[in-house]
């Protein structure tokens, strides 16, 4: 298939759908699936994914979006930067209302803190080489998907001789916590759809041990809803014939070992560390700071502020939604004191959270 439109054909839905229903006839009792990807959960919704499915198969959506995972410790730290004179915040667009303990970079701005948002790592480069009198400070939330451009930006600001770049960094990897929830018991994730993005960097083959050490079914899986449909009659026949492997329903893009060229520049400027996930706590070796020989570029190194103690917002259930423990709907907030317009948690900020999804496309 070459064009959107064949991803989206009807008649083939309709056949994956009888597919699915057949695969799962005999299967006594119900499994969950769980995606680890916004941008997944936001195509579940947009295409009304779940409705399409026998009853017998639950999909749940996990830590999957990174502005939703930050904690708030981070956005705290964020906003003492924003404060520290001669100071200029770089950011996507997302984390600029998202929520801290006492204040927002929205706020911060609002209140004459210099914050930008910029469309990629090198606009903030770019900016610090037009901006000397100022520390220019680039927000590194993400993935393996956008870890990468964070660690070319500081290549490149090396290259160029700049000493007033700088990135504070909160990357994750995701192969970490799924690991984690798989092992809750009271989530019971009987299979993984895996995240396409992140795949094409960190290749098929880093959910290995998930299938062969924790038997629990991977398959990555594209956005489209015949994708979807596809990856979960793909897990839908490992789990009903008692097997647990990884398989690539999105062969299209990602490659058993990913793409060596992402994954060496991730490597020549990041090392891995423990981290804090918002809802899901410390999972250790699942972060990646910058190593000592770029510490020149390190925020949090060079940058010293005093940062508040952080506090959840009452009443918000953002941390139990990223688990998949419950869904937005449960959350006494949503839709009432928490709404796109006036954000409690992060996930109703951003675009890939499960929140601002049930908010656009749920019933």
């Amino acid at each position: 298939m070459k064009y959107s439109s064949e991803f989206r054909d009807p008649a083939v839905a309709k056949k994956l759908i009888e597919q699915i229903g057949e695969a799962v006839a005999g299967f006594d009792g119900q499994m969950t699936l769980m995606e680890v990807c916004g941008t997944h959960t936001m195509a579940i919704y947009q295409h009304g994914i779940r409705a399409l499915l026998p009853k017998s198969i639950r999909l749940i959506s996990g830590p999957g979006c990174p502005v939703c995972v930050t904690p708030v410790s981070y956005v705290d730290h964020a906003v003492a930067l924003a404060r520290r004179p001669g100071t200029l915040i770089t950011t996507f667009g997302d984390m600029v209302r998202v929520p801290g303990s006492s204040s927002s970079l929205q706020r911060e701005k609002a209140r004459g803190a210099d914050v930008r948002i910029v469309y990629s790592p090198l606009d903030a480069v770019a900016l610090a080489e037009k901006t000397p009198e100022k520390q220019i400070v680039f927000l590194g939330v993400g993935f393996e998907t956008t870890t990468p451009t964070v660690a070319g930006a500081i290549l490149e600001a090396r290259r160029r001789g700049l000493s007033n770049f700088f990135a504070l960094c909160a990357n994750k990897t995701i192969p970490g916590p799924m690991a984690a929830l798989a092992g809750d018991p009271e989530l019971k994730v009987d299979g993984y759809i895996c995240p396409a993005h992140v795949s094409a960097i960190i290749g098929a083959e880093a959910y290995r041990p998930l299938a062969e050490q924790l038997k629990v079914p991977c398959v990555v899986t594209g956005f489209e809803p015949l994708d979807m449909l596809q990856g979960v009659l793909m897990l839908a026949r490992q789990i009903v014939a008692g097997e647990a492997r990884v398989e690539t329903q999105y062969s299209r893009i990602v490659k058993p070992g990913g793409n060596p060229k992402a994954r060496a520049i991730l490597e020549e400027v990041f090392e891995p560390c423990d981290t804090a996930w918002r809802g899901i706590g410390v999972i250790p070796q699942s972060g990646l700071k910058i190593r000592e020989s770029y510490a020149a570029f390190d925020a949090e190194r060079q940058l010293p502020v005093a940062v508040e103690e952080p506090r959840e917002a009452k009443g918000c259930m953002c941390g139990e939604i990223l688990k998949g423990k419950v869904t937005p709907t449960e959350c006494p907030l949503f839709r009432q004191a928490c709404t796109p317009e006036n954000p409690i948690g992060a996930c109703m900020v951003s675009s890939e959270g499960t929140c601002a999804a049930e908010y656009k496309y749920g019933t």
